[in-house]
């Protein structure tokens, strides 16, 4: 018996009937080469799948960002509570001396927080992005603080809460 010779087309496929055909065209006997199809359907899928790839990088860098602010917002707003907390331990202190060294701690603990006092020192520069004036006393062209009503605070470099102070024209 004589072996039937396997002919193959152009893209190393061979047609069901054995004839050379070319890639993309119908052969005598209606057999199809699929080898452009199947091409054209993996380029495709590929593009899909790095599309995909691509959405879900991003949508993960998203959800990263997203928690990262809430941890800063929960942060934030813990820090915000503490601070009437911080206002009544300085008016203890001014009242009762033996609570200085409670107070002294306090201010440790506070600053490896990163919570720190604003500067709004009797004489200290007036700065509206640091201060709230609540009250304006004299004539005059340069504003510093005369009296600090209630202090304010920077939390990680930023401005946590300006301070309450009345303000001397001078």
């Amino acid at each position: 018996m004589k072996q039937k010779e396997e002919k193959k087309c152009e893209c190393g496929e061979q047609c069901e009937c054995g004839e050379n055909c070319e890639c993309g065209e119908s052969c005598e006997c209606g057999c199809q080469c699929e080898s452009k199809e199947f091409g054209k359907q993996i380029a495709e899928l590929t593009n899909d799948l790095q599309r995909t790839r691509a959405d879900f990088e991003n949508f993960r860098k998203q959800i990263e960002i997203q928690k990262e602010n809430e941890r800063k917002m929960t942060k934030y707003a813990t820090v915000m509570k503490i601070l009437p907390l911080i206002d009544d331990m300085d008016r203890a202190t001014a009242t009762y001396e033996e609570l200085k060294p409670v107070a002294k701690s306090m201010d440790k603990v506070l600053k490896d927080l990163n919570l720190e006092r604003i500067d709004s020192g009797e004489g200290a520069e007036f700065n509206p992005e640091l201060h709230d004036a609540v009250m304006v006393e004299g004539e005059g062209e340069k504003e510093v603080i005369a009296e600090t009503l209630r202090p304010g605070y920077y939390y990680e470099g930023e401005v946590l809460r300006p301070a309450m102070v009345k303000v001397k024209k001078i």
